[in-house]
């Protein structure tokens, strides 16, 4: 039986979940997730779980910050003067909003506070700080 190696372009199955048990990503309903393990395409910590695992394997993969989303850096919040946003836009906690930076490079930013005069964004990513569990199971070696 062939295992999965570096540069191999795989099909998997999955559901994303966190310690506590919230579901935060499946592929229940949508085709399998493909990727070549080794371009970085998906998370390091998801390359390293599937490599070794044959056609048929369930495996259950814990990921931690580093090798997921990252660990979350308060440094990454921001405070923002209301008044550079649109006039015509319904802002709420949660939001998800694309910016750029400085250098014109897009980043995705979340709403996390909201003031008179000021909106609190995160540019964290999500799922940065937290151990991410992947219950993957290998349809197919491309």
């Amino acid at each position: 039986m062939t295992a999965v190696k570096q540069g191999d372009t795989i099909r998997i199955r999955y559901i994303g979940r966190l310690e506590d048990g919230t579901i935060f990503d499946s592929s229940e309903g949508r085709p399998p997730l493909e990727f070549t393990v080794g371009e970085g395409e998906v998370i390091p910590g998801l390359e390293q779980g599937v490599t070794g695992m044959n056609i048929g394997e369930t495996k259950t993969i814990t990921i931690t910050p580093e090798l997921g989303y990252g660990p979350y850096m308060k440094e990454r919040v921001f405070e923002m003067d209301r008044k550079k946003m649109p006039g015509n836009f319904n802002i709420e906690v949660g939001l998800r909003l694309q910016m750029y930076r400085a250098d014109g490079m897009p980043m995705m930013v979340t709403v996390v506070g909201i003031s008179e005069n000021t909106l609190t964004m995160d540019c964290n990513h999500p799922l940065a700080g937290k151990t991410l569990i992947f219950d993957a199971t290998l349809v197919e070696i491309v």
